[in-house]
C-alpha cells in the first residue's frame, strides 16, 4: 500500500513508523525540513520537504498513485485543503484528517464530509479521544493504562503487580485451573522495561506490568484476583478547564452516577466558558499548582486528581501536588514519551499520552481484514486488534491450537453471538464471530495477512 503521511510530528511520525515497519510504500511530507530529515533517517521512509496542501508537492510525493494520504499536520485548515486537493486532482481513495476545532466536530455540521462538500472519508478529533481515554482512566482507578473492545462489554487493562498480589509467582495456565469459570487472560508483560507476549509457564513477578483482558461483568473479579480493590469515583478535581477538560467534566455531568466535579482553571476566559457550559460543577479560577486553590476545591476529599494542561510538566508536578495532599488517584496528561519513566518514582498512578490515543483512533481505519478496533500499548509495541471473522478468513474453522500464530501473538477473547468466550487451543473459530488478538509490533502485519479475506470472496 502506498501512503502519503502530511505532518512529520508525533503523530505522522508514529503512524510512518507502524506502517513502513509492516513493508508499505511512506511518504512523509512536512514544510519543517528538520522533521523529514528525522523520519527519513530513523524510519523506512521518503520524506519531502513542503506545504502539504500544495498540489505540487503532493504530485512530487507520488499522490497521482497513492492508496491513502493522512493529514496530521498541526492546522485543521491545512488538513482540510489536503484532503481536498488530495480528491479533487490526484483522486487517492482514502483520506483522513486529524481535526482539532470543535466547530469542525459538531455534530450538526456531519454532511460537510461528504464527496461533494469536503471529501474526508474518516475525521480524527484529538481532544474527543484524550477526553475518551480519560473517562476510561477514572472508570478503572486501580489501572495505569485501559481501553474499551466489543462495543465497551470487554475490557483491557493495565495492572502493576504489588509484592501482595495473591497469584504472584504462579505459572499463567495455573490461573486457568485455579479460577475455571474467570474468563481474564493475561496478554502481554512489561518487565524491567521490555513487552513480550508470556507463555502459558511464565510467572508474573512483583514489579511486573500486567496487561490483562476480560469481559465487564468479570473485571470485579478480575481486580480482586491480581490483588486490587475497585474505589468508586464520588468527588473528581480537575485541573486545565480547556476542550479536554470541559469534555470530561460535560460527560460527568450526564453519567448515569453522580460524581462531583471540580475544575480548575488558570486562564480566565476559558474559565468563564467553561462555567457557562456546565451545570453542576463548580470551576474556580486560578493555578493548579496554588495549595490554597487545591484545598479550597477539596483535593484531599477528593477520590481522583485529573491534570489536563497544555503543559506536560505543570501536570506532573500539579499532579505530586495533588497526591502529598491527600488524594488517593492521580492522572496526568503527558506528550512527551521521555517523561513517562518519571511518573512511577513521583507517585503518579496512570497517564493519558495524547499521541498514542491519536495514533491508535487512526490505526483503526488503516488496517486490513474486517478489522474494528486497535489499541497501540507502550511505545508503539504492541497492539490490541479487534477483528471480523470473514467466512474465506484462515482462520474460520480452525482450532486455535491449529491456528500458526507467530509467538508474539495470543488471543484475547471470541465474541460469538452475545456470548464472550475464553479462548482455549480447542476452541475452533467460526466466521462470523468477533476475535480480539494481542500482537507484538513485529507481528501484526502477520495478523492481518491472516483476517484477510482471499479474492474469491468478492
Amino acid at each position: 500500500m502506498k501512503v502519503i503521511i502530511c505532518g512529520a510530528g508525533q503523530v505522522g511520525w508514529q503512524i510512518a513508523r507502524h506502517l513502513s515497519g509492516e513493508n508499505n510504500d511512506v511518504t512523509v511530507v512536512d514544510n519543517n525540513p528538520d522533521l523529514v530529515r528525522r523520519a527519513a533517517d530513523t524510519l523506512d521512509v521518503q520524506g519531502l520537504a513542503g506545504f502539504a496542501s500544495y498540489p505540487d508537492v503532493l504530485d512530487r510525493a507520488g499522490a497521482r498513485d497513492a492508496d491513502m494520504i493522512i493529514a496530521a499536520t498541526y492546522s485543521d485548515e491545512v488538513n482540510i485543503v489536503t484532503c481536498q486537493v488530495a480528491h479533487s486532482v490526484f483522486d487517492i481513495r482514502r483520506k483522513i484528517a486529524r481535526l482539532r476545532s470543535q466547530s469542525y466536530l459538531d455534530a450538526i455540521y456531519a454532511d460537510l464530509y461528504r464527496e461533494e462538500h469536503l471529501p474526508i472519508d474518516v475525521v480524527i478529533s484529538p481532544e474527543r479521544e484524550v477526553a475518551e481515554a480519560a473517562l476510561q482512566r477514572l472508570a478503572a482507578p486501580a489501572a495505569f493504562d485501559t481501553e474499551r473492545f466489543l462495543g465497551g462489554r470487554a475490557q483491557l487493562m493495565g495492572l502493576r503487580i504489588a509484592p501482595d498480589c495473591p497469584v504472584i509467582n504462579t505459572p499463567l495456565r495455573q490461573l486457568s485451573d485455579l479460577f475455571s469459570t474467570l474468563r481474564v487472560m493475561v496478554l502481554a508483560i512489561r518487565r524491567e522495561g521490555r513487552l513480550f507476549a508470556p507463555e502459558a509457564g511464565d510467572q508474573l513477578f512483583a514489579g511486573d506490568e500486567a496487561y490483562v483482558f476480560a469481559p465487564v461483568e468479570d473485571i470485579p473479579r478480575t481486580l480482586e484476583v491480581f490483588g486490587k480493590s475497585e474505589r468508586k469515583q464520588e468527588r473528581i478535581v480537575i485541573v486545565g478547564g480547556g476542550n479536554i477538560g470541559l469534555a470530561v467534566a460535560r460527560a460527568l455531568e450526564t453519567g448515569p452516577t453522580r460524581i462531583r466535579t471540580k475544575i480548575i482553571e488558570r486562564n480566565r476566559k476559558i474559565a468563564e466558558i467553561a462555567a457557562d457550559s456546565l451545570e453542576r460543577t463548580i470551576v474556580l479560577h486560578g493555578d493548579g499548582l496554588d495549595s490554597a486553590l487545591l484545598d479550597e476545591a477539596g483535593i484531599s476529599r477528593a477520590d481522583s486528581i485529573l491534570v489536563v494542561t497544555d503543559d506536560d510538566k505543570t501536570n506532573m508536578l500539579t499532579a505530586v501536588r495533588g497526591k502529598a495532599a491527600g488524594c488517593p488517584m492521580a492522572i496526568a496528561l503527558i506528550n512527551d514519551p521521555t517523561l513517562v519513566p518519571l511518573l512511577d518514582p513521583l507517585g503518579i498512578d496512570a497517564h493519558i499520552n495524547p499521541r498514542a490515543t491519536t495514533v491508535s483512533s487512526i490505526l483503526r481505519h488503516i488496517r486490513r481484514g474486517g478489522v474494528r478496533a486497535v489499541y497501540s500499548i507502550g511505545d508503539a509495541e504492541g497492539e490490541v486488534i479487534e477483528a471480523d471473522v470473514m467466512p474465506t478468513s484462515s482462520l474460520a474453522g480452525a482450532a486455535i491450537r491449529e491456528i500458526d500464530f507467530p509467538e508474539g501473538v495470543l488471543v484475547a477473547a471470541v465474541k460469538r453471538g452475545d456470548k464472550i468466550l475464553k479462548p482455549g487451543g480447542e476452541l475452533r473459530i467460526e466466521a462470523g464471530d468477533v476475535i480480539v488478538i494481542f500482537a507484538m509490533a513485529s507481528d501484526v502485519a502477520q495478523v492481518e495477512q491472516l483476517l484477510q479475506v482471499s479474492m474469491d470472496y468478492f
